[in-house]
């Protein structure tokens, strides 16, 4: 990474996506949204959107567009469009949450704020989407590594999320016909595979695979297993985004949502034993605090996965999927995203600051723009407060 190009609105976006946490944590401080209300309720919706595409999307946006180049080896392609899709993403976002609030009686804009949203996060999205395939494209003829590949894989997820989004915000402006509303029923649950499974999770797996062991010096070539958790992640993905509402629409039954939770256990197996991996044969020997953060955070997804599974047997996952997409969000991706935000905002600092004189005067190391012992007892007050939060 020594002389790599900085990409010049990352830091932007990190900035408005942690702005966008502190809100959803002070709304949920306040009671807004579920559990206070039904899951379904306006209100949730604001609260789910906020950290969905707010806080987690905003920030994975950003992570990509500093590290794909990094992954292919190739600068960013359509850099031009990193600005105008943060600006149509943070407006569109407005206009998402303004249409929610007018579902809820809070405000009454008298403007079509739910076509606009659509319209301008699928722009959004879009562009950046755009940028990323371009340069992952770019980078083709060496053959894509695996980081690479769960990139791509979760921008697919990203474009199916969109789309039935976009679908849902028309169809609640009332400019689609009430059959419509059946998308809303029979989508929901693709939508939020391909968002919270597909985009979120899947790419952020991807990218650590390659921060991971670029933080901890340690082997990043690609095993059987980093074979197998791709190939039964996307085997997963489809059959829970494409395959189960077809099969659920035509035949009623859930076979396919079964399987591909099944292969998304064995996608998660995999991955954990490629972490393990990444730890024991880390080169550097002392754990930092963002490595340790983000063990913490993948221990999340275990135990999401076995709580889910848990529920299932008990039947009672409907009921409680308010405590598993928290758990889900906080506690993996945001503990994950936090952890590398630790090193990462530090790292960019200092490949600005000191990179371009390194070797003319002395300069820190990364681990000296931090303060770990200070910032340690934080991260575990962190995860403590999620695992409470599950179990209330």
């Amino acid at each position: 990474m020594i002389g790599a190009a900085l990409s010049r609105w990352t830091m932007a976006y990190f900035a408005a996506a942690f702005g966008f946490l502190l809100l959803a944590e002070a709304l949920m401080a306040c009671s807004y949204g579920f559990p206070a209300v039904a899951v379904e309720a306006p209100e949730t919706l604001v609260l789910v959107h906020v950290v969905a595409i707010g806080w987690l999307s905003l920030l994975l946006c950003g992570a990509l567009f500093q590290f794909v180049p990094v992954l292919v080896a190739q600068p960013l392609h359509g850099a031009r469009l990193v600005l105008p899709a943060l600006v149509c993403l943070l407006v569109g976002l407005t206009c998402l949450l303004a249409g929610f609030l007018t579902l809820a009686g809070v405000i009454e804009p008298h403007l079509p704020v739910f076509p606009v949203a659509g319209t301008l996060l699928a722009a959004g999205f879009g562009l950046m989407a755009w940028a990323v395939a371009r340069t992952l494209w770019s980078g083709r003829n060496g053959g894509l590594s695996f980081p690479a590949r769960f990139v791509a894989v979760g921008l697919a997820c990203l474009a199916a999320a969109a789309l039935l989004g976009v679908t849902f915000a028309f169809v609640l402006s009332g400019l689609l016909p009430p059959a419509a509303g059946e998308v809303l029923v029979r989508g929901l649950p693709a939508h939020a595979s391909a968002g919270l499974g597909g985009w979120l999770t899947f790419t952020a797996v991807g990218v650590s695979y390659r921060l991971l062991p670029m933080f901890m010096l340690a082997p990043d070539g690609a095993r059987r297993t980093t074979h197998l958790a791709w190939w039964s992640g996307s085997a997963a993905l489809f059959l829970m985004i494409v395959a189960s509402p077809l099969e659920r629409a035509f035949l009623g039954s859930w076979l396919a949502a079964a399987l591909g939770g099944l292969l998304g256990l064995l996608a998660l197996s995999c991955y954990g034993l490629d972490l393990v991996f990444f730890y024991r044969h880390r080169k550097r020997k002392a754990i930092e605090l963002n490595s340790r953060w983000a063990a913490a955070a993948f221990a999340c997804l275990c135990l999401a996965a076995i709580l889910a599974l848990v529920l299932l047997a008990f039947g009672d996952a409907v009921g409680h999927v308010g405590a598993l997409v928290f758990l889900t969000a906080f506690g993996w991706l945001s503990g994950l995203g936090l952890s590398q935000l630790y090193k990462i905002v530090p790292f960019l600092t200092w490949l600005e600051c000191y990179g371009p004189v390194m070797g003319r005067k002395p300069t820190p190391r990364v681990q000296d723009l931090v303060a770990e012992r200070r910032d340690g007892p934080w991260c575990a007050l962190y995860f403590a407060a999620v695992l409470a939060s599950t179990a209330a």
